[in-house]
């Protein structure tokens, strides 16, 4: 009985040992280093409407990855990952907050690589790599004013156009249409204010087949052979 349990353990010992194993002892693999610049095509809408934490999503790589000319990642291969976190949205303007986490890659031998990507084409991105559309209050307010001196120019310029109808009149219509476009202006920035303090904030949506900028954070090894 001794002699079969001992046997028993050493084939157990054997078979773990052998599924440990990554790949093949003389397998070869290309490093594809930090920093690498990725694109990545959205297979599905992700937005902090719908999504919860925990759900996953596919993407799908836009640029042929190459190592010394030889492709060992080609265009095509699916990126995994997951929604990580997500902050709703809130009253003062405060925009919903997306935080994505990239699991692996598959690779063309159908092995998965883990994988970390940080995005970086997006100007709307925190400290903390979370994606938002509106951060809050103070927001709302720069783009009020914004939108303030928008209507204060569109108005001037309308003035000026009077020139086209009689020479001389847009000395007369310039000044009138750009203080009632500071008068409608100055309503529009009280108002909106106003309303931004009890409006929420916009969600972050992330449409199907929009293309995501990302940096490699860490290298990865890709088998060859």
């Amino acid at each position: 009985m001794r002699f079969l349990a001992t046997l028993l353990a050493f084939m157990t010992l054997t078979m773990n040992i052998t599924f440990a194993l990554p790949y093949k002892a003389n397998a070869k693999t290309a490093r594809i280093p930090a920093g690498t610049r990725l694109s990545l095509e959205l297979l599905q809408t992700v937005d902090t409407f719908a999504c919860q934490e925990g759900d996953s999503f596919n993407l799908m790589l836009l640029n042929d990855q190459k190592i010394d000319d030889k492709v060992v990642l080609p265009a095509g291969s699916v990126i995994r990952g997951c929604v990580q976190k997500v902050k709703l949205s809130r009253r003062l303007s405060r925009g919903a907050v997306l935080y994505l986490d990239f699991d692996h890659v598959v690779t063309p031998t159908g092995r998965q690589l883990p994988i970390a990507l940080s995005v970086y084409n997006l100007k709307t991105v925190t400290y903390d790599g979370g994606i938002y559309k509106t951060l809050g209050y103070g927001q709302a307010l720069q783009d009020n004013w914004t939108k303030t001196c928008d209507i204060v120019k569109v108005s001037t310029n309308f003035g000026r156009k009077a020139q086209n109808v009689l020479p001389g009149l847009q000395y007369l219509t310039t000044p009138l249409c750009a203080i009632g476009g500071g008068i409608g202006g100055f309503g529009y920035l009280v108002g909106d204010s106003v309303i931004d303090i009890f409006r929420k904030g916009d969600e972050v949506t992330l449409i199907k087949g929009s293309t995501l900028e990302v940096i490699l954070a860490q290298p990865i090894d890709v088998p060859i052979s």
